[in-house]
């Protein structure tokens, strides 16, 4: 009985290289992550072809850097997310042959843009038809045997990271993506899982005792370095991110001073955080000193990938910043006249939330494809529970070019806030110096180089010249989250230039009072004149 089919890629020419060397722009780093055969309009799989016809100009118009695709390893079950791989040096078929790939990568060279790719070396399928559970008939030749053979959450395999020839097979397949295909990098999936013998499962990690406590697999460890140096060896501009959930020290600290390695780690504890916030509390109870904190607590040594929200916040089961803010309304109230509360409370925060996590960074910021402009539906995949249906397994961009709707106001507003971003030289080595907070009056202001960002949290409380000590000059509104281009009511003259006001008690210092009119639920950017900063300097 015929029970699997493969096929053998041998092409007659091989894939010439239009872009032969390549320079990620990590200042800042911008990712959009994104989903190939999700990332059409129409309910099928989209190709490669598509993605590079279609959504690459998107991408580079809005401004991002960096590209991060999931699923390019081949997978059985398209349901998986590409997570449980079964052929570790195939380029899924499913979109398309590999020479289609490599062009998507070269065009988005010549766009400026990185192009990383989520690899999964954390776990394998259990199929022993497709994968390798039972390679040559040796079911423990690449993973564990007994107990720690299969993972306790994932109905997958674990890798037997003690073993020379898998330590080999995983390395060989880090270079092989980077020299054949000419990705720029990875982001490397489930290191949790890998870290611990318990996989960080009903693990708290409270104190650093937590991390340390003989339950780490040295193995894997020893894996994770060797892959970074090798990686970095091959490319020494190639990026590195891991996506790893308990905190352990050390893990994006170069490997000279005793870290594993990574360039970046995911903050992952920002989106829990947003989600908690919106989920658990009234807008009353925000408190800015509190989203202060999560968006900048890191350790010094490390840099971090700063998101709002991923792929796991999209899918069935859970939902959106966009969809707890709005929900149902999103379907009745997203025509531009015809927004009620829930729609303009949601569009508001919506800006504020992404504003106050990407102006924080200190390494890079991550959006996933369709989340920037509020893409109201959750990910489900085809499957038998929804009759193999592909009408969720998609992405809308109807939606966002549609102009009588108001997506594109979201849209439009990440696309600015990224301009600012990508433009400010940089700004993610500058420091975050808070300037002021009142949780009473929630309001928020810091600034970065020559940039002050404000931010009213208050449903119902604007604010009249209201006051912040800031270096003496001049300064000029470069964005507003309330201005009516981004959905929101204008309340403020933006071309109005903000002159400090002097006081002989903070003049010895450089510094004068900055006021404002600060609208209830709104964010602003400044940036402070040239001129002065001219002057101060000599």
């Amino acid at each position: 009985t015929k029970i699997f089919s493969a096929q053998v890629w041998a092409p007659e020419q091989p894939y010439v290289w239009k872009k032969k060397t390549f320079r990620p722009n990590t200042a800042p780093l911008l990712i959009y992550e994104c989903h190939i055969g999700m990332a059409q309009d129409a309910e099928k799989v989209g190709s490669y072809n598509e993605f590079r016809e279609n959504v690459l100009p998107r991408i580079a118009a809005d401004g991002y850097n960096c590209i991060q695709i999931m699923a390019i390893q081949e997978h059985p079950y398209y349901g998986s997310f590409g997570y449980h791989v079964s052929s570790f040096f195939a380029a899924s078929s499913r979109f398309g042959t590999p020479e289609e790939l490599k062009r998507l990568i070269d065009e988005a060279h010549k766009m400026g843009i990185a192009v990383i790719m989520d690899i999964v070396h954390s776990h394998a399928v259990k199929n022993e038809v497709e994968g390798l559970g039972n390679f040559a008939g040796d079911p423990c030749q690449y993973f564990y045997s007994g107990g720690r053979r299969e993972h306790p959450a994932w109905d997958s395999l674990c890798f037997d990271y003690g073993k020379n020839e898998v330590i080999h097979f995983l390395l060989s397949n880090c270079k092989f993506w980077l020299d054949e295909y000419h990705f720029d990098g990875f982001r490397f999936d489930g290191v949790t899982s890998m870290l611990y013998y318990s996989h960080g499962l009903g693990e708290a990690f409270c104190n650093y005792g937590d991390y340390f406590n003989g339950h780490e697999d040295d193995n894997a460890i020893c894996y994770l370095t060797l892959a970074n140096a090798l990686i970095h060896e091959v490319n020494p501009k190639a990026i590195t991110i891991a996506e790893e959930v308990s905190g352990m020290p050390g893990l994006a600290a170069p490997f000279k001073g005793g870290g594993y390695g990574f360039d970046y780690r995911m903050a992952m504890n920002i989106p829990d955080y947003w989600i908690k916030t919106i989920k658990e509390k009234k807008d009353e109870d925000w408190k800015p000193s509190s989203m202060f904190w999560e968006v900048t607590n890191r350790r010094a040594d490390e840099k971090t990938i700063s998101y709002c929200e991923s792929h796991d916040q999209a899918l069935v089961g859970d939902k959106t910043i966009i969809f707890r803010l709005i929900d149902a309304d999103m379907y009745w109230h997203f025509k531009k006249g015809d927004e009620n509360y829930a729609v303009e409370r949601g569009i508001a925060l919506h800006k504020m939330i992404r504003l106050l996590t990407a102006s924080t960074i200190n390494g890079g910021y991550l959006n996933f494809m369709g989340n920037e402009f509020g893409h109201p539906e959750w990910i489900d995949f085809p499957r038998e529970g929804n009759g193999w249906s592909h009408k969720y397994a998609r992405r809308q961009w109807n939606l966002v070019d549609n102009k009588e709707l108001c997506y594109h106001y979201l849209g439009d507003f990440d696309k600015a806030m990224l301009d600012i971003i990508g433009k400010e030289k940089n700004i993610q080595k500058s420091p975050v110096t808070e300037i002021w907070h009142n949780d009473g009056d929630q309001v928020l202001a810091y600034s970065r180089n020559n940039l002050i960002f404000v931010f009213n949290f208050s449903y119902a409380r604007s604010y009249t010249d209201y006051g912040f000590m800031v270096p003496q000059g001049a300064y000029d509104v470069i964005l507003n989250t309330d201005a009516p281009a981004f959905g929101g009511h204008g309340l403020n003259d933006d071309s109005l230039r903000h002159l400090t006001n002097f006081d002989p008690l903070l003049a010895r210092d450089g510094k004068g009072w900055l006021k404002l009119y600060l609208p209830a639920r709104s964010a602003m950017v400044l940036r402070r004149a040239q001129e002065d900063k001219k002057t101060e300097n000599k």
